[in-house]
């Protein structure tokens, strides 16, 4: 499977990116990877990189965007870090993975049972942890569905908030960066959402 050419990367659109990625959840699911050669890749690749998709996800050790997508190398620009939360050098990453290098779509990726947004909802300080946590609360407001039980414990409780975590991280990416806002809007690129479910594996796509 070949994917890094430059003309393979300008000749999709939007829609056909976000679709390699679903296809390649369903593969990852599935058990059926695709045939791939990572060393002819690592040739293939070194003299630049068209990346189709830009991932921002979890740090966590489950949710590996090129496994869970089954892609390879150079394939996807991998964002991550706890709660796949934003800060001014993630956006920066992002508008240099769509404006400079050219990908399609931007995934904002969450998963269930995510230790940052447990840690949230049980407002833990730690050090430097605090800071990134306390960027989670609005999604906690946002979740007013559960009445009782508002904490890490409440799985249920935690999964809602990581959603509206992801949903909020989106408008965040069009309201704070008018270079992606601007693409998306003359349909160079497209922004969505999913949640990974650490239980089977899926993407479930918001």
């Amino acid at each position: 499977m070949r994917r890094h050419s430059k003309d393979f990367q300008d000749s999709l659109t939007p829609e056909m990116a976000l679709t390699i990625l679903k296809e390649g959840n369903e593969r990852f699911v599935n058990n059926l990877k695709a045939n791939r050669d990572l060393l002819q890749q690592v040739n293939e690749t070194s003299d630049g990189q068209h990346p189709f998709a830009t991932v921002l996800s979890c740090m966590d050790s489950r949710t590996s965007a090129e496994l869970i997508f089954d892609q390879g190398l150079g394939d996807i620009f991998s964002i991550r870090i706890a709660g796949n939360v934003l800060n001014d050098d993630i956006l920066g990453s992002m508008e240099y993975a769509t404006k400079v290098v050219g990908t399609k779509t931007i995934l904002v990726l969450g998963h269930t049972k995510c230790g940052a947004i447990t840690g949230a909802c049980d407002q833990v300080k730690l050090g430097h942890l605090s800071g990134l946590l306390h960027k989670i609360q609005p999604a906690i407001d946002m979740e007013t569905t559960t009445v009782e039980d508002r904490n890490g414990k409440n799985e249920t409780f935690s999964n809602n908030v990581a959603k509206f975590n992801v949903q909020l991280t989106i408008e965040r990416v069009r309201k704070e960066s008018e270079i992606i806002a601007q693409m998306e809007t003359e349909g160079l690129l497209t922004i969505a959402g999913g949640v990974y479910d650490v239980d089977s594996g899926v993407v479930n796509f918001i």
